[in-house]
This record gives structure tokens, C-alpha cells and sequence, in this order.
């Protein structure tokens, strides 16, 4: 049986060089050679992986997203915060601790995509950003399964700065 792995994941934009900004400012994505598709497209490098980003008119998806772990959760909250990216209604909440105490803010770029922010630690987090936090088990009662729920398979991968 083929083993497949996640290589890009492609986003939707309305203004590409707007798009380019918030993943380079925010995620410190790295902008690298892209091929020419005859429609404004650019390719970025986040970590290991790629996220491409194609300027067009369609309305993005309500629930489809993007999820990135980042080294340094509350600098990317208070970014996305002071810019009003942050969206409390697609899931209910912008900023959810999962029962594993995990962590997924969750924001809008400015194509309107949802992207979701990963951490691995509700408990480090300053008490400013822990007040805006909803414990998703106090919004839906969880089984035992829910509770071994896990963002990050195997070791953490990213160290929190």
C-alpha cells in the first residue's frame, strides 16, 4: 500500500499580495519560486511544508482550513487580535483549550479563509490569553475518546519559545 504524506495545501485569495503579507507577518512564511499558471499565484514555504496561494473571485469555504502550529502562540494571538482576525462564530468560540489541554485559535486571513493556530500547552499561557479561552468541555460533554483526542501525533512538534 502507498503511504502518502501532506505536500501544500492550497488557499484562496481575493488580493494576493494582501495574502502574501498576513502569512509572511504572521507565520513568518517564507516566500519562494513559483511557476507561472497565468493567473496571479504565489508559493510559500511554512516549515517543512508549502502553502500556495491563488488569487480568485470565489468566496472561500465556511469550514475548509488550514491548521499551523506556531513557536510562539501569543505573539501570533496578539497580532491577529489587534487586527480583528479573530472568528468566535465558525466554531463557536475564536479560542478553544480541547480536553487534552491542547490549544486552536482560530482566525480569518484576509481572503477569508479560516485558519486555525495550534499549541500544545494551554497551561503555559499568560493569563491574558487564557481569559478569551473556552474549554471545550465545559460547551460539550466528552467521552474518554474525546479526551485522548490529540492535535500533535507523536512528539510535539514544535518547542514552545
Amino acid at each position: 500500500m502507498t503511504r502518502a504524506r501532506i505536500n501544500h495545501v492550497s488557499i484562496g485569495a481575493k488580493n494576493l499580495s494582501e495574502s502574501v503579507q498576513f502569512y509572511t507577518d504572521i507565520f513568518g512564511a517564507e516566500i519562494i519560486d513559483t511557476p507561472n499558471f497565468g493567473f496571479p499565484v504565489q508559493w510559500l514555504r511554512v516549515g517543512d511544508l508549502q502553502i500556495h496561494l491563488f488569487e480568485r473571485p470565489h468566496a472561500a469555504p465556511a469550514y475548509h482550513h488550514v491548521a499551523l502550529a506556531v513557536d510562539d502562540f501569543e505573539a501570533v494571538f496578539r497580532a491577529t487580535r489587534d487586527r480583528g482576525l479573530h472568528d468566535a462564530e465558525t466554531m463557536g468560540a475564536h479560542l478553544n483549550e480541547l480536553p487534552s489541554g491542547q490549544v486552536q485559535l482560530y482566525i480569518r486571513d484576509p481572503g477569508g479563509n479560516l485558519v486555525e493556530v495550534n499549541w500544545p500547552d494551554a497551561a503555559i499561557l499568560s493569563a491574558e490569553v487564557r481569559r478569551e479561552m473556552v474549554r471545550l468541555e465545559d460547551r460539550h460533554p466528552q467521552n474518554e475518546s474525546n479526551r485522548r483526542a490529540e492535535l500533535y501525533l507523536g512528539a510535539r512538534q514544535i518547542e514552545p519559545r
